[in-house]
């Protein structure tokens, strides 16, 4: 039984409803065998098959614009990610397989086409079923990793052991993003895939000097490597169009940014990170996602002209900050339904939105080694005392925020680390912290509902609040995807 959102609103519902089904239909229908070969190889493929269920549990309860531009958003997505599965079960000879922190701008100005290794088996799947993580992070424990490492890296291998990685491309660049745990996957990885495979290094304090210099040589013995192995030539000319439609979709997520400073803010969410992870990392520069942001930011601007809520009942702003949960992406729509907060901005909504010079493939380099070395994951977990602290108070003002919402990876060494350092800072700040503990990946070291509750005793205790709808404080989902 689908929500009822009365007539206007349930009508735009099934249209996208309908448009993601198309979707999934079309990437079967282009390839029906190797797609039923997948099916039955790959356990994690499985999961694709509750996509409906996942933007269900993402768009439930809005209403108006709101609606209309989640929609707009996961629908990009679910477009997208069936091109990338497309190409990696039927264009193996075009593909380079690329770690989720490689630049897809690249490959693509060489007329290439990407799969990002462990996008789909993992690091998406984990995000629409909850439950299929388990498999692989039991299989690389057993194997010998301690079960304290993040399940982001630690389930990545287990992908690996499990031999539930595609085999397809000519070549392979992985790089040391964002973490130790990721760099010492790929030696896993690696073995799984036998493909020649090329590190991009990329400088930890971005910001000191020669930093970009270095990035920029790296970025150039990666096309070396890659001309290398697929017999194919940057064509800058390409690569100058890619940039420049990324630079548009900077210009797009600013303006976003800027409306949700304001009273009436329209992205808020789990719309917002979710979108601009996926397409930060894996389509900056494609022109689908430039053509989504249109119809995004007319729609904004339209509902923030006529002072229209996005939130049915807004009584709280946030700032979300570390890295969320893949297995409960939609904790912060949850937050807007039970508690009226809104999340106006976050750690992966805030990376880089500078624009990359396009004059000369020089400047274009040093644009592209300038966002990749701020990327998801990264931009604040590294580089420095001031990303990973200064710029969260500085949003908190920014965004005139309330509290900050600290979904807390307890996996993660290197942020553990600074969990009393944000604390006193925040005093001195007189700004509250919601602290929410996750394992990112693994659903059963805390449940969604562990989750909550942190939630709600904050609320309670801290806000002095009283919930907008009582009834979401409990939820029965252990086992939903």
């Amino acid at each position: 039984m689908r929500e009822w959102r009365g007539i206007k609103d349930t009508i735009v519902d099934y249209h996208y409803w309908l448009a993601n089904w198309k979707a999934l239909l079309v990437f079967v229908l282009k390839s029906p065998i190797q797609f039923l070969k997948a099916l039955s190889k790959y356990r994690w493929l499985f999961s694709y098959l509750h996509t409906h269920e996942f933007v269900d549990r993402h768009t439930q309860g809005l209403r108006g614009t709101a609606l209309k531009v989640a929609h707009l958003h996961y629908s990009s997505i679910v477009k997208h990610l069936t091109e990338i599965l497309h190409n990696t079960f039927n264009h193996q000879d075009e593909v380079v397989v690329i770690d989720e922190l490689i630049p897809p701008q690249i490959v693509v100005g060489m007329g290439l086409k990407t799969c990002p290794l462990e996008l789909a088996p993992y690091f998406i799947s984990s995000m629409v079923d909850q439950q299929i993580t388990k498999y692989y992070i039991d299989a690389v424990e057993n194997y010998g990793v301690p079960a304290d490492v993040c399940p982001l890296p630690s389930g990545s291998a287990g992908v690996a052991i499990e031999d539930d990685y595609p085999k397809t491309g000519k070549c392979a660049v992985v790089s040391n993003m964002p973490c130790d745990g990721s760099a010492a996957t790929t030696a896993i990885i690696d073995r799984r895939i036998n493909l020649p495979t090329h590190i991009l290094d990329v400088p930890l304090r971005y910001d000191e000097e020669g930093g970009k210099e270095i990035m920029v040589e790296e970025l150039k013995e990666m096309i070396a490597f890659i001309e290398e192995n697929t017999g194919k030539k940057m064509d800058w000319n390409r690569l100058r169009e890619v940039c420049e439609t990324y630079n548009k979709q900077s210009e797009y997520e600013i303006e976003k940014w800027e409306i949700n400073r304001t009273d009436y803010p329209q992205v808020t969410g789990a719309s917002l990170w979710l979108y601009r992870i996926y397409y930060y990392q894996m389509g900056a520069g494609h022109p689908l996602f430039v053509k989504t942001d249109k119809k995004v930011n007319k729609l904004i601007k339209k509902a923030y002209k006529n002072k229209e809520l996005c939130t049915k009942n807004p009584k709280y702003r946030a700032i979300l900050w570390n890295c969320p949960s893949n297995y409960y992406t939609h904790l912060s729509l949850w937050t807007e339904n039970a508690w009226g907060v809104s999340v106006l901005n976050d750690l992966e909504t805030h990376t880089s939105v500078d624009l990359i010079d396009t004059s000369t493939p020089d400047t274009m380099l040093e644009g592209i080694a300038h966002q990749y070395s701020r990327a998801t994951m990264r931009k604040h977990t590294k580089g420095g005392y001031p990303h990973a602290l200064d710029e969260l108070w500085q949003l908190c003002e920014e965004y005139n925020a309330d509290f900050v919402l600290m979904t807390d990876q307890i996996s993660c060494k290197g942020m553990d680390a600074l969990g009393g350092i944000y604390e006193e800072e925040a005093r001195k700040r007189n700004i509250k912290i919601c602290w929410v503990q996750h394992d990112l990946m693994d659903p059963r070291t805390i449940s969604r509902q562990q989750m909550r509750d942190s939630v709600n005793k904050f609320m309670y205790n801290i806000m002095q609040a009283e919930p907008v709808d009582e009834s979401l404080l409990e939820i029965e989902d252990h086992q939903a995807w």
